[in-house]
């Protein structure tokens, strides 16, 4: 950290390296070993004239395909805020409503899944709008719908209480394209969803419980008519053939544990169903973590993670099983 002209700068980020074995339930199974998940950041902050103003920008080494074999810069947020204005590319609205509430899992590709925060194709939006009411956050984002009349929104109510617990409820709403086959359509309908998220705490163990219903936010949560959500795969997932939105719903539960100062650990369940699915495709995705953390050094962790889940969700996660072992350090 240093400091020029009143403006204070800091670097952080971590170094992550990650071995992966897959149990395929179809296929065969593999290693995989990658240290792209490694990342930095960039902070300015200044006080100018009665007024708090930060810079952040931060990116990884997936580049602009995760399941490739490029390892270039990608930029995962670059955002200004301004007293209680947050302005650019960060977090979504769904995200900030439920996945700070979530189980602790080192799934990256599966990251807040059975949320609606849960799908990483979406989970940044290119241009977000958070301003900040005391608990409340108003969220206008970047639609995913290019034709939509109107920003996707939400609207969030979230509270901290004594003890560790923590309790969030919000409102989400979009244009949905009624198109099957693409996120982009002139042809719309407004789609709305409920979240809930919590978090309760007994000493060193705490217990959470994530979920949602509605429609138009399958493409938010990754899962919906049709099955996973994927760029290429699978771009449209919030309505049927016929034009008509279909209801998803998410749940996530579980309960995490602290060992002691230097060991925690966790279990976790999620799935998503959609009430209305294509033909063949399964109409419910179930995921399930189980993971222990060491604190090693201050900084310096290493994990295991066993994970089974029944639908592939990603080119590097298919349906079966998943061990991890990483070793991260933060900086």
């Amino acid at each position: 950290m240093g400091e020029f002209n009143g403006t204070s700068f800091s670097i952080g980020g971590y170094v992550k390296a990650e071995a992966r074995f897959t149990d395929a339930d179809n296929g065969d199974s593999e290693f995989d070993g990658t240290a792209r998940q490694s990342r930095l950041n960039f902070t300015a902050k200044r006080n100018i004239e009665g007024h708090s103003l930060m810079g952040f920008v931060e990116g990884d080494f997936y580049g602009g395909d995760a399941t490739g074999s490029t390892y270039d810069w990608r930029l995962r947020h670059a955002f200004l805020k301004v007293d209680n204005l947050t302005l650019g590319q960060t977090w979504s609205g769904q995200f900030l409503a439920s996945v700070p509430y979530d189980v602790p899992h080192l799934d990256f590709f599966n990251a807040g899944k059975g949320n609606t925060g849960g799908n990483g194709g979406v989970v940044r939006p290119d241009m977000v709008m958070h301003y900040q009411m005391g608990d409340v956050r108003f969220t206008l984002q970047d639609p995913i719908n290019d034709d939509a009349d109107y920003p996707d929104f939400v609207i969030n109510y979230a509270k901290k209480f004594e003890g560790g617990h923590a309790a969030s409820i919000a409102l989400a709403g979009r244009d949905v394209a009624r198109s099957n086959t693409t996120n982009s359509s002139d042809d719309s309908e407004f789609g709305a969803a409920l979240i809930y998220a919590g978090k309760y705490s007994l000493g060193a163990t705490t217990l959470h419980l994530n979920g949602y219903h509605g429609e138009g936010q399958g493409v938010y949560s990754g899962f919906g008519y049709g099955g996973a959500w994927h760029p290429t795969l699978r771009p449209a997932v919030d309505a049927n053939a016929a034009g008509e939105l279909i209801k998803t719903t998410g749940i996530v539960a579980g309960v995490s544990h602290k060992f002691n100062d230097k060991l925690t650990g966790a279990v976790r369940y999620a799935q998503i169903e959609a009430d209305e699915t294509s033909a063949g495709a399964e109409d419910t995705l179930k995921i399930g973590h189980v993971n222990l953390v060491y604190n090693y050094l201050p900084g310096l962790d290493f994990g295991i993670e066993w994970r089974d889940q029944n639908l592939a969700t990603h080119g590097t996660r298919p349906a079966g099983q998943q061990l991890e072992l990483m070793a991260m350090y933060k900086f």
